[in-house]
């Protein structure tokens, strides 16, 4: 998993340490996420499933992608289909994509690449991995997720951020034993390439066995942390502190500060929060929207050819 990584972390700016007062946020509970396929039959771990929506908001669905190491001939993808209502958040560690919209958007993302699709009105994409790397096979590993836009923006107009690895804003804990890649939203004073319609947060930490990552996190926000690999605990040390291993969720409480640990081996986290929309959700398929006449609606203007055309092939 090299996403972006640093020769020597200690030349990092450090993540504050957090103030004696601050509240450590409590481990609500801790999900295994099912096994599934997606696509043209890639795997996927369903990182949100069996988890309330209503702790999960702002944040409406999440895949991981892999990890899987693919033989020549076998690397999947996803054809053309549409989207409206939310925003798309692919995040590669391992391998290589290409995407192309209806919109003009589109290009090849690879280690630690963010691709950050709004889809707003309506737009159709399509993701793949390209030809050379079908041929070849090799590793492949991400996350993609999806993030819902409040009811004055649900229609907004699309738009496509291609935020390359080198432009996340990297961080060491202070002790020197994390180090996080922050991609959207701001920790200490720091901020991240991704802009959002949204308030959230959103980065990758790897943690070195037997280190602890203590985030300053804003209260309004919830707070998320997804073990993408490797094993450790979510939350300080305590009762409020649970077991944490690939593939699991945690959802936290209440607080200003969160904490992770990695325990025999290196652990690496997605770890995200954003301010709940506090509004109806009616997803139907592609689409997230706020009422069932609106997902009907926009089944029907997908089929009408409203949410845009499929473009011609690049070169």
């Amino acid at each position: 998993m090299p996403a972006i990584t640093v020769d020597d972390i200690t030349t990092l700016t450090r993540v504050p340490a957090p103030d004696p007062s601050a509240t450590q946020r409590p481990v609500r509970s801790v999900t295994t996420a099912p096994s599934g396929f997606e696509g043209e039959g890639f795997p996927v771990r369903r990182a949100f499933a069996g988890v309330d929506l209503g702790l999960l908001d702002p944040f409406i669905h999440m895949d991981q992608m892999g990890e899987v190491d693919y033989a020549p001939g076998e690397p999947k993808g996803t054809p053309w289909h549409p989207h409206r209502g939310f925003e798309t958040v692919t995040y590669l560690m391992d391998g290589t994509f290409e995407h192309q919209d209806s919109n003009g958007g589109g290009g090849l993302i690879t280690n630690g690449d963010t691709q950050w699709m709004t889809a707003g009105g309506g737009i159709l994409h399509i993701e793949k991995p390209p030809e050379q790397l079908v041929m070849s096979g090799g590793l492949f590993h991400g996350i993609q997720l999806w993030v819902n836009l409040p009811r004055e923006q649900k229609l907004v107009a699309p738009r496509y951020q291609d935020l390359r690895g080198n432009s996340v804003a990297l961080l060491a804990s202070p002790d020197g034993g994390s180090l996080v890649r922050l991609i959207a939203g701001d920790i200490g004073g720091q901020a991240g390439p991704g802009s959002t319609y949204t308030p959230m947060t959103m980065l990758h930490a790897t943690v070195a066995p037997g280190a602890s990552l203590t985030l300053p996190w804003r209260p309004e926000f919830n707070a998320l942390a997804y073990a993408l690999a490797g094993d450790g605990y979510a939350g300080a040390t305590g009762p409020d502190r649970a077991p944490l291993r690939t593939g699991q969720l945690a959802v936290f409480g209440h607080g200003d500060v969160l904490t992770l640990a990695a325990g025999s081996k290196e652990l690496d986290v997605l770890v995200l929060g954003g301010r709940p929309i506090r509004e109806p959700v009616a997803w139907g398929g592609p689409f997230v929207m706020n009422t069932k006449a609106e997902v009907l609606q926009a089944f029907e203007d997908f089929q009408q050819g409203r949410l845009g055309t499929i473009p011609a092939q690049r070169d």
